[in-house]
């Protein structure tokens, strides 16, 4: 059968190495196979498959280090999940089987309690129960009670999700590329080997850190990479012969409207930016976390193990994924025949070396595309003149509806600006004098709050445009302030500062020190006062995260780095402040449904497709005010170009493009994913009006947001350019004059 394209050039930095107990395990992994019902007579394996795939060399390459009893219980795992995948594809997504599929998923979490010993488990009833069974009994008594819970739960994505390929299937729709990159992570089970990784290396990572952003875009950018090279070897099988429609491949060959070739290099220069991510989170992010947390040497090492237990199942992958006759490979590597040599490279005329653990070893460890992305990412020229923002026609189905009570919220924020003391220099802090009225009313927040809340109340609506305010200052303050002299440090000082006017057990909290402080402070009170905790604690969540990401951009700012396209969409939805501003959404709703509802998948689909319209969305709008005048690296637009290497015009057509398949998305989860949900949930009429009504609040939060784009000055080049002109005015009123003195700062108040 002709290949459908050529395999790309990869991007691989760590050489691969064998496990010596390679054969111990494949003979182990046999016996168990057909110990569990997988082999002969289950429908699904003959022993002919199982020694052609090969997982124990999978594990071999994957896990170079472990002892010959680990790694018989890491294949043993592999061969469980291969089955259980393989098993999956026969009985239910071949027969679109969606009930069968979900009472079967059902049953396998009764095989993974968190204390094995405390209860019994049920008989098991088909090979993958049984298997399941055997493992957990064996894998979990030598790990902490957070790593079964983080194994456990990766483990049920990874069983659950498949439900989500199956809609897809039945659909016949392929999903949108950061739909994809989001849903493959939990279906196609990186995180998951991650968790296992931890055992292999018998190195845990340590609770207080396992959620952290560092430690999360680590295991991330793992599984996105992982996932990706799987892709480019299997979209032969995958599309061709099983009708999959979830392959990185067909995404983007589908969303680009390009050849099959085309979208493979894609596929592979996304694949090279998620390990560039991986190596730059490990080389400047680990440090810093670890001297927050105070971590001793011991924690330390058991990170630095996981992160290169991770690099060696990158390695490992690559190389069983050349030899696996699974695959598309171009004939591949045969399972005998040693790979890659360090002194074998054709045209070098050296003599190799040999022996075991040195055979996938490649000088070839970078390519001239990969070194071209990276340099192009560190290389922005910044404050081009790009003139005024290219406005594409965006898809918007929804209908904008304003409060009327936005005159009175427009009186009541200048107002209420004034008293917080927004305006002019703020106490101690140097290049602080960011906004002034006008700067205010070009940014017209209320008219933002009149849209996405047309029918709150008039104390709502001036609550509404406060939180809008203070986000859209401190936005502004932040780069002004930190971000021009790289002080990462006083960036960071001040968030734990402001987080200290947030008591989520509504304590009192100190003295504020200046217009972001009080400000921050006052609208805390009036909004977390009357919460229930449970409610309190996630809307300061959702306010934490926005002033850490704020962190993230200065730290990108520093390295003057455009970030990778998959980081950069992930942390933008944290940096436009989408959480806190849903989180208003749901206040309205208090109980009246389950919290397990908003944590659903469908949801959080909903959620992240309506937040990732919003975040482009403005950044088509601020391409001009970021690019030309602020000098920024933080804009979709300029991250698109980046990673493609396309014109300006180009980049915009590409951000609508996107713009448009997950406002698609985003209706397509409310008209088939909802009713599927209140079925698994068994809502109430209540429960459903409920979803309904905030299905509305998120149509409502995206077309106030377009509306405001459309109406407000802020983004017009007039207004950048008066803003432009207003620091030297600023620094007549407030800052010395005359020869010499044009940089000079003193911090206001000082000497008081």
């Amino acid at each position: 059968m002709t290949q459908p394209f050529q395999l790309p050039d990869f991007y691989m930095p760590y050489p691969a190495r064998l496990n010596p107990h390679v054969q111990e395990a494949r003979e182990h992994s046999t016996r168990w196979a057909r110990e569990r019902g997988m082999l002969e007579g289950s429908g699904i394996w003959e022993q002919e498959d199982l020694d052609a795939h090969d997982y124990a060399l999978l594990c071999a390459y994957t896990h170079p280090d472990c002892s010959a009893a680990e790694l018989a219980l890491i294949t043993d795992w592999y061969v469980w999940v291969f089955f259980f995948d393989d098993h999956f594809l026969e009985r239910f997504k071949r027969s679109q089987d969606r009930a069968g599929g979900k009472a079967y998923l059902d049953r396998l979490p009764l095989f993974m309690p968190m204390d094995p010993a405390a209860a019994g488990m049920p008989e098991p009833e088909n090979p993958v129960e049984a298997g399941l069974k055997d493992l957990w009994l064996r894998t979990v008594p030598a790990m902490s009670p957070d790593w079964r819970a983080r194994f456990r739960e990766s483990t049920e994505n990874l069983l659950n999700e498949s439900l989500w390929e199956l809609s897809n299937i039945n659909a016949g729709r392929t999903p949108n590329p950061v739909e994809y990159i989001e849903m493959r992570r939990k279906v196609g089970g990186a995180p998951w080997s991650a968790g296992l990784v931890e055992h292999a290396v018998g190195a845990e990572v340590p609770a207080v850190i396992a959620e952290s952003r560092p430690l999360r875009v680590l295991r991330d950018a793992f599984a996105d990479a992982v996932h990706l090279r799987n892709d480019l070897f299997s979209y032969q099988r995958e599309i061709e012969e099983e009708g999959e429609r979830s392959n990185g491949v067909l995404v983007l060959e589908t969303f680009l409207g390009c050849t099959t070739q085309q979208a493979a290099d894609a596929v592979n220069d996304l694949l090279t930016s998620r390990l560039q991510q991986f190596e730059n989170t490990t080389f400047t992010e680990l440090a810093p976390l670890f001297a927050e947390h105070g971590l001793d040497a011991v924690a330390c090492a058991d990170v630095m193990a996981y992160v290169k237990g991770l690099q060696d199942w990158q390695s490992g992958g690559h190389e069983w994924h050349m030899r696996s006759s699974r695959y598309m490979n171009g004939g591949g590597v045969a399972a005998g025949e040693p790979a890659w040599s360090p002194f074998s490279v054709s045209g070098l005329g050296v003599g190799g070396v040999s022996g075991l653990g040195v055979s996938a070893a490649d000088i070839r460890l970078t390519t001239g595309r990969a070194e071209r992305a990276r340099a192009r990412g560190f290389s922005h020229v910044p404050h081009q003149r790009v003139g005024p923002s290219r406005l594409p026609d965006f898809f918007m189905p929804f209908t904008a509806r304003l409060s009327p009570h936005l005159d009175r919220a427009r009186r009541n924020l200048i107002e209420w600006s004034h008293r917080m003391g927004l305006f002019g220099p703020q106490p101690g802090a140097l290049d602080s004098c960011v906004w002034d009225e006008h700067r205010l009313l070009a940014a017209d927040l209320p008219l933002c709050a009149a849209g996405i809340h047309p029918g709150a109340s008039p104390d709502e609506l001036d609550l509404t445009s406060g939180w809008l305010t203070w986000g859209t200052y401190a936005d502004d303050y932040y780069p002004q302030v930190f971000g021009r002299r790289r002080d990462l440090t006083g960036a960071k000082a001040c968030n734990e500062r402001l987080k200290t006017f947030m008591p989520v057990d509504a304590g009192p909290a100190p003295v504020p020190a200046g217009g972001l402080e009080r400000s921050l402070a006052d609208l805390w009170a009036r909004t977390a006062g009357p919460m229930e905790e449970g409610a309190r604690r996630v809307f300061r969540q959702a306010v934490d995260d926005m002033l850490d990401s704020w962190l993230w951009e200065l730290a990108n700012q520093a390295q003057h780095r455009i970030p990778d396209p998959v980081d950069y969409v992930e942390m933008r939805r944290h940096t436009f402040g989408s959480g806190l501003t849903m989180s208003l959404c749901r206040l309205a709703y208090g109980r009246r449904v389950p919290p397990d509802i908003y944590d659903s998948g469908p949801v959080r689909s909903l959620e992240s497709a309506a937040m990732d319209y919003a975040t482009l969305l403005n950044d088509v709008f601020s391409y001009q005010k970021e690019i030309e005048f602020e000098g920024e690296v933080h804009n979709g637009v300029l991250v698109v170009q980046n990673f493609f290497d396309c014109d300006y015009p180009t980049g915009v057509a590409i951000v609508q493009d996107l713009m448009t398949s997950r406002m698609r998305q985003f209706q397509h989860v409310a008209a088939h994913e909802f009713p599927v949900l209140y079925e698994d949930f068994g809502l109430s009429a209540e429960g459903r009006a409920v979803l309904e009504g905030y299905v509305r609040d998120l149509q409502n939060w995206m077309a106030g947001i377009l509306t405001w784009h459309r109406e407000v000055a802020r983004y017009r080049e007039e207004e950048l350019r008066y803003q432009a002109g207003a620091p030297r005015l600023l620094r007549q009123l407030f800052g010395p004059t005359g020869l010499g003195t044009s940089a000079a700062r003193l911090p206001v108040g000082a000497g008081r």
